[in-house]
Parts: C-alpha cells; structure tokens; sequence
C-alpha cells in the first residue's frame, strides 16, 4: 500500500502574521498555508481570498477588526481552489469577484477540487462542517474591471495563465501594491497541479512590468521592497521553470511518469526541498509538468480517486 501523502500528516498549527504592506493594505500569512489579503478603503473594505472555510476565515476577520470596523463589503477569489474560496460566506461580502474562467471552472470542476484537497490536506479544512457549499461569484470579468472604496481604487486584471487559466491579480495604484495569488510565491513550493507552465513565465513578466512596491503573494511572507518583489518573482520563475524541464525531457523521449517524478526531484530537491508544502505539490507537479510536456493542453481534473491512483504509480 502506497504511503499517505506528506500534507495527510501536516498537522502542526502555524504562526499567523498580519503586516501592513502599504497605507491600509495588509497580509495574512501564515508560514506556507494559504494567505489573504485586507484593502481599507474610505467606508468599506476588501478581502482578498476567502480561506478554505468560515471558521478559518473568521481567523482574518479577527486580524481585520483589530485594524478598522468598516464593514466588508467586497471579496475576491483569484481563482478557484477550495482552499481559497469556501470560506467566503463568512465575510457577508455584498460582491464576491472571480474572473469569468474562475467561475467556469467553479462550474467545471469545482466539486472534484474540493473533494480532491480535503483528502489531499485535512488540517486546512479545519471547521470544514461549517462551510454551506460551493462559493459562486456574484460578479465576474473577462480582462480586468475597477472598483473604488470611495476615492480608492482597485484594478482587478487577468494578465494571463500560471498557477491556473483564470488567475487574477489585484493592484492598488495609490501605493502601487499588488496581490498575486499564487502566481507568486515566497519560499512555499509552486502548485502546478492546474497549472499552464509554458505560459507562466509570460505571466511573471506581466506582473513584474509593473515594479510594484510590495506584493502579497499566495503564500510566504509579505514582500516589502522592489528587492523582495523581484527575488519572489525570479525564485518562482525558477520553480516552475525547474519543474517542468525536466519532465518535459522524460516525456519527449517517451519516459514513464515514474522517470519524470525521479528527474525533476533530482532538479528540485537540492534547491527547493526545504521550502513549505514542497512535497505535498511534487506528485501533482510532475504529473500535471508530464501531461502538458505530452500535448495535454487543459489540465485534468483533480479527483480523490485519480489522486490516489497517480500516488501509487510515483511509489512503483
């Protein structure tokens, strides 16, 4: 029988910081697990990611309140993952913003994701009795929209497909701050699982032209400084980058999934291993680096079933 994945045993509580990386914009970082985002503007506020359920949302609610007592009146999802969305009836937000593919893919896969990830990472579901179903938008955009909390504005663009094909990312020009999702990450593995490698790159470099001040990334510490910025930036191009090569090598020779598992895991382990989640991503990594490397240009959905199937292969 193959062993459990490495987040089956990730039980250990993190540490939670709340750092305020612009005037009124902050970041809820919790050493690798999933982050949000808080936009005060004039009378209201924005959430940025609504966590994986109520009672952990409700965690940055408490951070929220400790800073203002605006109302919450705008959430938005930058994409679709359960760990990201299903904590959005917490907030009472009048408007919950996806980009119209995140939503597609609510439609599409959306079920399988959440039943996929609770098997896959049970601790970040913590409450997850309390969560009343799948989270759908009530509003949604096709390249970008803007909304103003009074006299602050807020960009919500699709710059291109990375960690999924409906990612969005959030810009706050007054003090030119940018929330990325998981476009970016900062000493936290990529999840490539839904991911388009190829165009990835493309999508950092969109990202980076901004040269932004700081960015809230989907997980890692907040990132102060254009120093910061560029060194998340340049380390998860270097991730991706190092994931799918290698696979794509085994593939095109017409390798095993199991020789692609063992390439990239020489590529990666001397200079990622360490960083969060870095080995509950490997397996759907390789396998979703292998199957675009084939020609398989949408990913496959993701569910409890194929999860456990792909493991046992990577163990032989």
């Amino acid at each position: 029988m193959a062993k459990a994945f490495a987040s089956q045993g990730d039980l250990t509580e993190k540490t939670i910081t709340f750092d305020e990386i612009g005037d009124g914009l902050w970041a809820f970082t919790a050493e690798g697990d999933p982050n949000s985002g808080v936009i005060i503007g004039d009378d209201s506020v924005m959430i940025v990611e609504a966590q994986a359920t109520p009672r952990l949302a409700h965690k940055v609610i408490e951070k929220v309140r400790s800073v203002t007592d605006k109302p919450i009146t705008h959430l938005v999802l930058t994409h679709y993952h359960a760990v990201r969305v299903l904590g959005a009836s917490a907030y009472g937000a009048d408007q919950i913003i996806m980009s119209d593919v995140a939503r597609g893919m609510v439609a599409e896969r959306g079920q399988e994701d959440w039943d996929s990830e609770f098997q896959r990472f049970p601790r970040l579901f913590e409450g997850h009795e309390s969560i009343p179903g799948l989270t759908w938008p009530t509003t949604t955009f096709s390249d970008a929209m803007t909304i103003y909390l009074g006299s602050r504005r807020i960009d919500i663009k699709h710059l291109g497909r990375a960690h999924t094909a409906g990612d969005a990312v959030i810009h706050v020009p007054d003090q030119n701050v940018m929330f990325t999702g998981d476009i970016v990450e900062d000493h936290s593995a990529c999840y490539c699982g839904d991911g388009y490698f190829n165009e990835w790159g493309g999508t950092l470099d969109a990202i980076r032209a901004y040269d932004v001040d700081a960015i809230a990334p989907g997980r890692g510490g907040a990132l102060v400084g254009k120093a910061a910025v560029e060194r998340a930036i340049e380390s998860t191009r270097d991730f991706v980058e190092s994931t799918y090569r290698p696979a794509a090598r085994v593939a095109a020779r017409g390798g095993s999934l199991k020789e692609a598992w063992d390439a990239v895991r020489e590529s990666c382990d001397p200079k990622f291993k360490e960083y969060a989640i870095y080995e509950h991503c490997l397996p759907f990594n390789v396998s979703r680096a292998y199957d675009e490397a084939r020609g398989i240009a949408h990913p496959r959905i993701w569910t409890d079933k194929r999860d456990i199937e792909m493991w046992e292969a990577l163990q032989g």
